[in-house]
Order: structure tokens, then C-alpha cells, then sequence
């Protein structure tokens, strides 16, 4: 049987929507998935049942046959690298127009993680492991495996969960409604400072890493700084818009089908473009996508950077910010941002001003709702292509511009 299901036979595995499946249970029901004929991939589609989705995951691995998780398996058989078992459909947050991507692996460059991030996170066999978000995302679905391997219980219900896996934004949302587990594995975007001291102000242990679906896990850390994962080595090499991140450890996708920012070198180190910064500590900082940069006037403004300042202010609950042409300055910074009921634009810009540099102050204001990706996080790919297309129409009066000079 798998080598993901780890626990006792009598035990629960999995609990969701309050309909428990013990270990015993979810390994015959992995026994009788029915495949599709021949040899090929295996689609498990966005929005399939999680025992059905699991079972069907695990079935696929053990008689040898590639899966692809969140969508369809037609036309991607052929394009797959050699030796691919899991496939992850992804659409990430910061491309936009290029579509979704597959991210290919192997189910041990994601067992290979399993035991480091036991030992990171502290968790074991006893822990009862919510996810927050469809497990056709690749971080809650190995979250759910990772649950598997340890024998613990995986599950959507958050009352009784001794250990959640969530985004920063997630978390805040739960922090808001009461209700948390008493640990947090915090991944997907860089998490506050007010974030952090939100949840020790209610004594949760919060361990946060950074990842991506093709390098799986770069770095791992608290409130101290994120430092290399077990296993892996890290560089940080120039690039256009600075230091770029490096990793190479055995938890490397094979490659990608449809794009995507994954580029190697010959000596197995992998990077997806991210910005990053050592501290005086020694600890790493991501600052964000390469291509999520702006350049203006010769200064780069890294939208990530300008979101999270954004997000700090009263009112603003997210936000998107993407550079588009300008014939002076080769490019201006606009943002668009989610507000709160009764909360006025123009208040918001005002207070802008007083945090944010010359350079990072958004030269145009929209106020409206983000879109989001399958795993929460706004998609600010698709920001880019509606105000490319003039979706996102004129935005706000020029008086919440300031001067170029």
C-alpha cells in the first residue's frame, strides 16, 4: 500500500464536511479506484470530493500511472517529463494571459520533505491537521499527505483541529472569527509583522515557510527570519531586478508544461524569479516576484512590497499593484484595492502618501474586487491583463495622482 498512509488501521484519516474515513477504510477504498484503460495520466478535476480525490491520487501513484490534479489529463500525457507521477495544474498569482501551468513531479521529491517538516513544524501522529482551501491546490494537498504519512487526521474542521495549514490572508480571516488551532503552518505570501503579533497575542505557534509549486520548500522560520529547510542549499545570484533566490534540494519539480518562471542551471540549483535579501541576522527575506517589479525612472518598486504597505491601512483589506507604461518614467505604479464598507477612497490614497516613497506612491486608484487564484491569492496576472485591456476602465480623478517630479 502507499507509502503516504502511515497511520493504524482504526484510526481516522480523513474528516470532511464531518464524514470520518479511518485508515483501514481509505486503503480499500485506494484498492478499488477504477483507472482509466492504458497507461495514461489520470486527471482528478477541480472541485472532485477530498476522499475521492485522495483515494483516486494515491491509486494512480501505486499502479504507476501519472496523475494531474486540477484538471483534465487530455493532451498533457505527451508533454509531461519522463518520470512524472504527480501533476499539479496551477495558475499562480503574478503570470497573467499565458494560462494555467503544470508543475511535474515525483511523489519522493514530496516524501523526501515529509520528516523535515515534522521536525519543523513539530507536528506528529497525535495532531488533527485542517486545510483551509480545495486540495486541487498544491500546498493543501500535500498538507493532506503530509497528514497521511504522519498517521494523523486530515480535515476541513478547524474546532477541532490541533494544527492548521493557511495563507496569511486565511489566517487573519479565522484570527477575525474567533475560532483558531492552537499552531499554524503559515505559507504562500510573507506573513506581517501585525499578523504575527495578532496570533502570539493568543499564544499560537506559528511556522511560516517559503516554497513554490516547483521548488517546493526553500525556507522555513518564524518571526526571527526564514532560514534554508532541511535540505536545502540556497544562493543568491544578481539578476535584473536584484538578488535573486536560488535552491537546489530533492525536493525539485522535474519541470513545468505551459510556462512558467521555473529556471535551472547545470549545477541543480532551480529558481521561479523571487527577489530576496539576507538580514544582518543571516536570516533570508523574500521581497517578491522578479516580474513582479516596476521600474520607474531608473528606481525598481517591488509590487509586493507596495501591497503589504497598502494592506496596513485602515479599511484597505487587499490589494494589487501592477506597473503600465508611462512615457516619461518608462512606468507608473497603480493599485487596486478592496475596501470596506463605508471606507472612502480618497482617505485611503492620503494616507498612502504618508507611507509610501515617491516612487511607490500609485499614480492611478481603483476600488473594486480582486480577483484570486484557486489557493486565495490575488491573481495579479489577471490585474495586469485588465488594465492592459482597459477593463479596469480610467480609475480615480487625477487629483489622487501626485506630481512625477
Amino acid at each position: 500500500m502507499s507509502d503516504w498512509l502511515g497511520g493504524s488501521p482504526h484510526d481516522v484519516a480523513l474528516d470532511f464536511g464531518g464524514a470520518a474515513v479511518r485508515y483501514r477504510e481509505l486503503a480499500r477504498a485506494v484498492g478499488r479506484v477504477v483507472l482509466p484503460d492504458g497507461d495514461g495520466a489520470v486527471g482528478c478535476p477541480a472541485g472532485m470530493d477530498p476522499v475521492a480525490l485522495v483515494a483516486t491520487v494515491l491509486a494512480a501513484i501505486d499502479r504507476g500511472r501519472p496523475v494531474l490534479v486540477g484538471g483534465p489529463a487530455r493532451g498533457v500525457l505527451e508533454q509531461l517529463p519522463v518520470g512524472t507521477e504527480l501533476a499539479l495544474l496551477t495558475s499562480g498569482s503574478s503570470g497573467g494571459g499565458s494560462g494555467p501551468r503544470v508543475v511535474a513531479r515525483t511523489s519522493a521529491s514530496w516524501l523526501a520533505s515529509a520528516q523535515p517538516l515534522a521536525d519543523v513544524a513539530g507536528l506528529d501522529a497525535r495532531d488533527r491537521i485542517a486545510v483551509t482551501g480545495p486540495l486541487h491546490v498544491s500546498m493543501h494537498l500535500y498538507a493532506v499527505l503530509h497528514a497521511l504519512w504522519l498517521g494523523a487526521t486530515a480535515g476541513d474542521d478547524l474546532r477541532s483541529a490541533t494544527v492548521m495549514h493557511a495563507t496569511p490572508t486565511r489566517l487573519a480571516r479565522v484570527l477575525d472569527g474567533g475560532a483558531c488551532p492552537p499552531a499554524v503552518v503559515v505559507a504562500g505570501a510573507a506573513t506581517s509583522d501585525e499578523l504575527r503579533s495578532r496570533a502570539a497575542a493568543r499564544s499560537i505557534r506559528l511556522t511560516e515557510y517559503y516554497g513554490a509549486a516547483e521548488l517546493s520548500f526553500v525556507l522555513a522560520g518564524g518571526a526571527d527570519g526564514l532560514v534554508p529547510f532541511p535540505g536545502v542549499e540556497v544562493d543568491l545570484r544578481p539578476g535584473p531586478a536584484g538578488d535573486e533566490l536560488w535552491a537546489r534540494s530533492p525536493y525539485l519539480a522535474l519541470g513545468t508544461v505551459g510556462g512558467g518562471m521555473l529556471r535551472r542551471d547545470d549545477a541543480g540549483f532551480a529558481t521561479v524569479g523571487d527577489l530576496a535579501e539576507r538580514t544582518s541576522s543571516g536570516a533570508i527575506r523574500v521581497l517578491g516576484r522578479g516580474d513582479a517589479a516596476i521600474t520607474i525612472a531608473g528606481a525598481t518598486v517591488l509590487a509586493e512590497h507596495v501591497e503589504a504597505l497598502l494592506c496596513t491601512l485602515a479599511g484597505v483589506t487587499a490589494a494589487a499593484v501592477v506597473g503600465e507604461p508611462h512615457e516619461l518614467l518608462g512606468q507608473r505604479v497603480v493599485a487596486v484595492v478592496e475596501l470596506a464598507d463605508g471606507i472612502d477612497l480618497e482617505e485611503v490614497a492620503s494616507a498612502a502618501r504618508e507611507r509610501l516613497s515617491a516612487a511607490e506612491l500609485p499614480r492611478r486608484w481603483f476600488a473594486r474586487a480582486l480577483p484570486r487564484t484557486d489557493s486565495g491569492k490575488v491573481a495579479r496576472g489577471a490585474v495586469r491583463d485588465a488594465l492592459a485591456t482597459g477593463e479596469l476602465g480610467a480609475g480615480h480623478p487625477v487629483a489622487f495622482e501626485r506630481s512625477a517630479s
